[in-house]
């Protein structure tokens, strides 16, 4: 079992793109998660409260300044790169709608893995993530209000009540849960990341499914919205740390935040509170930040071990 969620955790990227050809081929496999997609992102909130080090928590949280620039970079950058985007005249009201949202999520948890993968800064990833995360129930539904209101009708406490169930309380109660599993939490720990990919996959594939007429029509404006926000997401994460005096390896870990957004959540919430083809910009987002993010990283780690090697070379 465990093997197996190691497998998903570590091929996600493959996963998730062939979910999405598979959903699109044969809508009905994925078709039939039509009201489970909310306890599918619970799931990956919780696995994410098993997997979190409170000490690498407080390792960063002494570094106040830092923090909150990360998560001020987190959002504002993206709401204001999505919002323009969306005003691109061939988009419906939904599909705009739809990359607000995603602009306008968390960091995601795959970015914890990614920064790991790339040689960054983990702690500082998951304190970005889990402090975003916290903030998500009353900044994401206020930046899709106010960015958005005027495309579709935004309720904002509904928004706020589905982020509170399954952002929120789920990433909570795997935080309370840790001590209580006592030696199976390392367990936990190997399976989590499995589970929660197994649920991004199904997401985003389900997306996929319910919008398999409408991806004829718009998938190369929406796909190329979607690659336009996450390389503009890498470039500007990069030199916002620049300017920020960041080391190297804070540098790449806010690159990798900002490109990767939490497009779970996104396709959840537009699948909950909007007409279903608002998902089609998250449901792609995933699958190509995931692809883009897992090339970036091996490019990364090649990179800062080139220069490791070198520095050795010249001591």
């Amino acid at each position: 079992m465990k093997k197996i969620f190691n497998i998903i955790s570590s091929q996600m990227a493959v996963l998730t793109f062939a979910g999405a050809i598979l959903a699109y081929i044969h809508p009905p496999s994925f078709l039939i998660f039509k009201n489970y997609f909310l306890w599918l992102f619970a799931a990956t909130m919780f696995s994410l409260g098993l997997v979190l080090e409170v000490g690498d928590l407080k390792t960063e949280i002494v570094q106040p300044k830092r923090v909150a620039l990360g998560v001020m970079s987190q959002f504002s950058v993206m709401p204001l790169l999505v919002w323009l985007v969306a005003q691109y005249p061939g988009f419906s009201p939904a599909i705009a709608i739809g990359f607000i949202i995603v602009g306008c999520a968390p960091g995601a948890m795959a970015s914890n893995v990614i920064v790991f993968l790339a040689g960054g800064a983990v702690a500082f990833s998951v304190t970005l993530t889990t402090v975003a995360t916290l903030l998500s129930p009353l900044l994401t539904p206020l930046l899709v209000k106010v960015l958005g209101g005027a495309i579709l009708p935004v309720e904002f406490w509904p928004l706020t009540i589905t982020i509170l169930k399954t952002v929120l309380l789920p990433l909570v109660l795997g935080l309370m849960i840790q001590k209580r599993l006592g030696s199976y939490l390392q367990t936990a720990r190997d399976i989590a990341p499995g589970v929660a990919a197994l649920a991004i996959i199904i997401i985003c594939s389900y997306a996929v499914a319910a919008n398999q007429l409408r991806i004829a029509q718009m998938a190369i404006p929406v796909m190329l919205g979607v690659v336009l926000v996450n390389l503009l997401g890498y470039i500007i994460g990069w030199w916002l740390a620049k300017i920020y005096g960041f080391a190297h390896l804070y540098r790449i870990t806010l690159m990798i935040e900002l490109g990767m957004q939490n497009a779970g959540m996104g396709v959840a919430l537009a699948l909950k509170h909007f007409p279903a083809e608002s998902a089609l910009p998250g449901a792609l987002f995933a699958v190509w930040c995931i692809l883009t993010a897992a090339v970036a990283s091996g490019w990364l780690r090649r990179r800062i071990d080139q220069n490791r090697q070198l520095s050795g070379e010249i001591d």
